[in-house]
């Protein structure tokens, strides 16, 4: 509901607003969840974690009339995971695998200075869109399903343009997301796997 309220708050903005300039930033991401201590299935899996992932980041962004607040749109191709665990209390295996995209939206501000380099920070709202799960090792043939979830973001960073640049330049920036996906197992609902990730990423600017 947050992440609809946000999109519809900014499409909202006066038309008169929208008197600045776009940017695409072509970039690749490390998403790094934080969360290994889940525990589903009243105690049968514990120390459930998603692995690190890394895919091609594309972005979006638009300069307001001021150039210091910008609104980001993060897009990619798809991000594979391997679901990691303990059942029953055996040795750490992988139970399961799936993909997901994480778009997300964020509103910048842009610490504008005399220099190239350009430092921002930024809050907003992420998705974990999952599909394609299958389970594996102990849980191999049973069915797993991931659900859609939403949450909150930030994010910090840098955009650098060289002085003989008219357009292009670098980034590099990192995000926290605060989500987490319910999960059901044969049906039934087992707990949620909390992700938490992080996002690395780096990648070229072109503003125009």
């Amino acid at each position: 509901m947050f992440f609809r309220v946000f999109v519809l708050s900014l499409l909202g903005i006066s038309a008169s607003v929208f008197a600045g300039e776009w940017q695409v930033k072509v970039g690749a991401s490390v998403l790094a969840p934080s969360n290994d201590h889940n525990t589903m299935a009243d105690g049968a899996v514990t120390e459930a974690k998603a692995d690190h992932a890394f895919s091609f980041t594309p972005s979006i962004e638009y300069f307001f009339a001021n150039r210091n607040i910008s609104s980001e749109l993060l897009l990619a191709t798809p991000f594979k995971h391997n679901v990691l665990a303990r059942v029953a209390g055996g040795a750490p295996e992988t139970i399961a695998s799936f993909k997901q995209l994480p778009p997300t939206l964020t509103v910048k501000y842009h610490f504008k200075n005399s220099t190239g380099f350009t430092p921002y920070v930024g809050v907003g709202a992420t998705a974990l869109l999952a599909w394609d799960e299958q389970t594996k090792g102990s849980l191999a043939g049973t069915s797993l399903k991931a659900q859609h979830a939403y949450g909150f973001t930030g994010q910090v960073g840098f955009n650098f343009q060289p002085a003989d640049a008219k357009h292009w330049g670098v980034f590099a920036d990192v995000r926290y997301a605060d989500i987490g996906s319910d999960l059901k197992w044969n049906g039934e609902k087992i707990g949620t796997l909390e992700v938490n990730p992080w996002v690395y990423s780096v990648g070229y600017s072109y503003k125009f």
